[in-house]
């Protein structure tokens, strides 16, 4: 339906141009005139109508709103895939609406408006009769619009009635849902409509126009005019696509709310002995519209109250709930006890009906468990059914019963990525692992932070991470919009209160042993499964939906839609649609899916595909096939995922259930690291080089046994802080918790043992690197966003090159000079940050380490613009002010100061002066306010005490700060966490800086510490720097870190120190 309209011929002869042009005289009934509606046309409509306009001969014209940057590029890349070039749609948009109207046939919309319009009142009189009272909740003060309006209301309610009665309805029944679809369309009108009637009220205000003695009054007045024949005519000739699309809405949602009736009346008896045990459930008295999102013409879920019982009505097929039911029930058979609950169905043609099924709490801790153990096993089943977005809204909590409620997205398929690498595996094996099902713990990320809408989550409480439009001043001519955040209400399907929550290990033990009964269930009898006629088969034709794009960016999409800057011309609102190709930028999969969502975004509806899971054929919401979006159907890939399931498999996806169980774990979020409770007792082990070496090499293996190999590259799932808060995620490129940190503690390792394993490991992770600088090299914008950093950004990934370079071949060492380019416009941005972790400092920090590394001029020079960057920017504050961590090593002064002294050395001359001075000062401050900081390397002592050592100021013996910062290093007992970033072997290597320059205590705590250490780990093991010590691959936190700092500590001559990004002892 979507592809390319026929080629269209910029221009054509004058005379046949005077052919098509109307008359625009207004109508004297409607106050319109013939052509008012034809702005409304979108770019297909007008491309394929006849007779186009002529090309203007100096180039493009000014389109009728001015576009943005992303707006110009995505609109040129669309037009040229509908066969028109730049010229032509500079035409259509100086196109006169008399001319176009005649080309075009007048769309039933505008008849329907014209209809509206003819039968609003003629006086204000009869407008102020039905105000409305200001609602309570500013989010839905679009109501006090709702009188402007009332004749599309009623003309919508108009043509249910009509419908449904030719369908079959009966007549009371139609009469409650009439009421109920009248006040609900009345809102949803509104809310579309506010914005651009806010502008016409301050428009008329400011112009002096209304009466009345208060700003409620002169509201009213602005109401009152604006809903009668004259406003409305007014108004809708002067927004055209606001018209078409609120004139749509009403249709749409009146045929489809008729077609419900018509459903009801036509299964009222299946309902009666499927869904109500027999017994008829009594008339109609309640209806509850617009459940979830609008798709396919305005249809929606709705729950429908009767007498004596509800159910809910799907508006799509109900086959998917039929496939769960099944497999749920031959999971119960296969494991006695289990008895997962499901809800009763009625299948109809392309709809259906579902039990409705109320929220209960658990009574006792026992129910609890069962509760989760049951979650357990669903996960599961979900995984092995390729499940996703399971979210909190489509999981109700019915006493211990944990109930998939909406369920249309099993047997999912999975999608081809775009991107500017190779294909990463660890990013395929995350997208099917039980992550995706979304019934763990899952972030929805938003300018405000993130929240977690999991199955297993979305607990009440914080804030929607994306603001919400609030009115203030409702009703009244000072009525604005603002954004405001939206709290988080959370869904019904946690069966407890946060007062009545069972104990986190409690809940991560129910729900591993119900997955792990699940999953041993399904391995024991796969062959029962996999079969031609086996339950799997039975849902090759089971419909299910395709989540092509996350909804909030539709639901953005359609809100921004709303802006009375593009509901003048159609035009307007296409180029803003556009904008989903920039979403697809080299991701062919999606953009052959982009004019299926922009029909259905002209709509109003949230975009939505189909498939069947036997095939690889995809669906619009009309039914057309849309080609080129998936390689294999969602059935194959469940059989696959069969097939491997194993030991292994299990164990890989328990580790990603306890680790995103752990992400939401009271303390687990916040802006700073921290350090933990002192380690529990342990029996010192020996602390030898050989027995650093074997320890490490423990960990060398286990990270080598989580790795996921595929496309000439090996990658990692890991446990990474993203905003505050905690997720599973595949590792990105970073050296803090990325893979080049992991291929440097793997590099590292083969250099000293001499293991071919391990430093081909650390070469295929490196693999894509190259790829991935380039296309940030050649990306301004893209280089900023990832940033300068030495541990979060570029000048990490530069010096693991280089160092990785030394170690295990010259080779990788290629891509440096690109790296580099992309560094200097990282670092080189306006607002560039001026820290270690994410900005300048460690830029300039990593880019000495290069040059030593690798001696190119290029990372010399580059260090010393960086340098003249930092030495322009103040100190944060005195010691006592602001925040501690200001004054820290990886976010504060204490880096900077470093970084800084550093450059002093390197550089010399008059640059290195100021840079020493500078740099010295820094340090200075921060060691006055290291007594009110943490222990933590990151953000506390240890950072401080490490870099004052390396620049010089923690001589032996010390004074002052400096000693006792020293002593609060070397007499701190040991901690649990072993990490680098806030844990004991972080702390240790501040210690063994003090104890290298001399300070006997250091060198006595140093040898008692390492000993505890290789204790902890035999009777513990890598504890790692994450929520609940869930062992991570990355450097900072995790378990590449804890291994390479144990090189260090065994082999300090060969191994340079990566907290304070040193070359190879000597240079390169």
């Amino acid at each position: 339906m979507y592809g390319c309209p026929s080629p269209v011929r910029a221009g054509d002869a004058a005379g046949r141009v005077a052919d098509v042009t109307t008359t625009d005289t207004a109508s004297p009934v409607t106050g319109v005139t013939p052509s008012w509606w034809a702005p409304a046309a979108t770019l297909r409509e007008r491309l394929s109508a006849p007779y186009p306009p002529a090309a203007p001969a100096a180039g493009p014209a000014a389109g009728p709103r001015t576009r943005s940057a992303v707006e110009q590029a995505c609109e040129s890349v669309r037009s040229a895939r509908l066969g028109a070039d730049a010229r032509l749609v500079a035409a259509l948009a100086a196109e006169p609406p008399a001319r176009l109207a005649g080309r075009l046939a007048k769309p039933q919309w505008a008849v329907f408006v014209e209809g509206a319009v003819t039968a609003a009142p003629e006086t204000p009189e009869g407008v102020r009769a039905g105000a409305v009272t200001v609602p309570a909740d500013a989010a839905d003060g679009a109501a006090v619009f709702e009188p402007v309006l009332r004749p599309l209301v009623t003309a919508a309610v108009a043509e249910l009635v009509e419908q449904a009665g030719t369908g079959g309805a009966e007549p009371g029944e139609v009469a409650v849902f009439a009421r109920e679809y009248a006040h609900w369309l009345a809102r949803r009108l509104a809310k579309a409509a506010a914005r651009t009637l806010v502008v016409e009220l301050a428009a008329a205000r400011d112009a002096g126009d209304l009466s009345g003695a208060t700003a409620a009054d002169r509201f009213a007045d602005f109401a009152a005019r604006a809903g009668t024949r004259a406003g409305l005519a007014r108004f809708f000739t002067g927004y055209p696509v606001l018209a078409r699309l609120l004139a749509r809405t009403c249709r749409h949602t009146a045929r489809s709310g008729a077609e419900l009736l018509t459903r009801l009346a036509a299964d009222r008896r299946k309902l009666a002995d499927a869904l109500f045990g027999g017994r008829d459930p009594g008339p109609l008295t309640a209806v509850r519209l617009g459940l979830g999102d609008l798709h396919q013409q305005g249809r929606s879920v709705a729950v429908l109250r009767f007498a004596d019982g509800s159910a809910v009505y799907k508006p799509r097929p109900v086959d998917q709930h039929a496939l769960l039911d099944h497999m749920a029930g031959w999971l119960d058979a296969k494991v006695p006890g289990l008895g997962l609950r499901t809800p009763r169905w009625v299948a109809g043609d392309g709809y259906g009906w579902l039990e409705y099924i109320d929220h209960r709490t658990c009574r006792s801790l026992t129910e609890i468990d069962r509760f989760h153990r049951r979650q357990g096993a669903l996960i599961a089943l979900a995984y092995t059914l390729e499940g996703v977005d399971l979210h909190c809204e489509n999981l109700l909590a019915h006493g211990d019963q944990p109930v998939l409620v909406d369920v249309e997205t099993l047997l999912h398929p999975v999608l081809r990525e775009g991107g500017t690498t190779r294909p990463d595996p660890a990013a395929g094996a995350h997208a099917s692992s039980v992550h995706r099902t979304c019934l763990l713990p899952q972030l929805m990320l938003g300018e405000l932070g993130a929240v977690d809408i999991s199955a297993l989550g979305g607990a009440p409480g914080g804030e929607f991470p994306n603001t919400r439009m609030i009115w203030e001043d409702a009703g009244t001519d000072r009525m604005r919009l603002v954004r405001r955040p939206a709290p988080f209400t959370g869904a019904l399907n946690r069966p407890y209160s946060a007062a009545t929550a069972p104990r986190s290990a409690d809940r991560l033990a129910a729900v591993l042993a119900g997955f792990r009964t699940g999953y041993d269930a399904v391995v024991r009898h796969r062959d029962e499964l996999s079969g031609p006629a086996a339950p799997l088969a039975a849902g090759a034709d089971a419909v299910g939906r395709l989540v092509a794009r996350p909804t909030v960016l539709y639901a953005t999409l359609l809100e921004e839609a709303t802006h009375p800057q593009v509901l003048r011309d159609g035009l307007d609102r296409d180029a803003m649609f556009a904008v989903l190709w920039a979403e697809s930028d080299g991701d062919p999969a999606r953009q052959a899916l982009i004019e299926y969502e922009i029909a259905d975004l002209w709509d109003g509806d949230v975009p939505v595909f189909f498939h069947r899971p036997g095939s690889p054929e995809v669906f619009a919401s009309d039914g057309s096939p849309v080609d080129g979006v998936l390689d294999t159907s969602g059935l194959a890939s469940a059989r696959a995922k069969l097939a491997t399931m194993s030991t292994v498999d299990r164990h890989a996806q328990e580790w990603i259930i306890s680790a995103t169980l752990a992400s939401t774990e009271p303390g687990a979020a916040g802006p700073r690291h921290r350090v933990g409770r002192r380690a529990r007792p342990a029996p010192a082990a020996l602390s030898e080089p050989s027995a650093l070496l074997a320890a490490a090499t423990g960990i060398a293996d286990e990270i080598a046994g989580r790795s996921v190999r595929g496309h000439g590259r090996v990658n990692w799932i890991g446990l990474e802080a993203v905003d505050d808060r905690w997720t599973v995620l595949p590792m990105g490129a970073g050296l803090a918790q990325g893979y080049t940190g992991v291929a440097l503690f793997l590099a590292q390792f083969g250099a000293l043992t001499g293991s071919a394993r391990h430093t081909e490991l650390a070469r295929a992770a490196l693999a894509p690197v190259p790829e991935l600088v380039a296309a940030i090299a050649a990306d301004p914008a893209l280089s900023r966003a990832v940033g300068p950093g030495g541990f979060e950004g570029l000048g990490g990934v530069c010096y693991a090159l280089a160092r990785v370079a030394t170690l295990v071949g010259d080779d990788l060492a290629a891509c440096l000079p690109t790296a580099l380019d992309a560094l200097a416009l990282a670092a080189l941005g306006d607002d560039t940050p001026p820290d270690v972790s994410a900005g300048l400092a460690g830029a300039l920090a990593a880019l000495h380490a290069v040059h030593r590394e690798r001696g190119l001029p290029q990372a010399a020079e580059l260090a010393d613009r960086i340098a003249e960057r930092l030495l322009r920017l103040g100190p944060a504050g005195r010691p006592g002010d602001g925040l501690p961590e200001r004054f820290g090593f990886a976010f504060g002064e204490a880096g900077i100061g470093w970084a800084l002294t550093r450059h002093a050395r390197f550089a010399g001359g008059p640059l290195g002066a100021r840079a020493g001075a500078a740099g010295r000062a820094r340090l200075t401050a921060a060691l006055a306010a290291a007594d009110r900081l943490d222990v933590g390397w990151c953000s506390g002592a240890t950072g401080v005490v490490l870099a004052a050592a390396d620049a010089g100021l923690c001589p032996q013996p010390a004074d002052g700060p400096a000693r006792d910062a020293s002593r609060r290093l070397t007499e701190h007992p040991p901690v649990a966490d072993l990490s680098l970033c806030h844990g004991e072997l972080g702390i240790a290597e501040a210690v063994a800086a003090l104890a290298g320059r001399g300070h006997a205590e250091a060198r006595t705590s140093l040898t008692g510490r390492i000993g505890p250490v290789l204790g902890v780990l035999h009777d513990w093991g890598p504890r790692c720097g994450t929520p609940g010590h869930v062992p991570t691959p990355g450097l900072l936190t995790g378990l590449s870190g804890i291994g390479y700092q144990l090189l260090r500590l065994g082999f300090a001559d060969t191994v340079p120190s990566v907290l304070l990004l040193d070359p190879a002892p000597g240079g390169g």
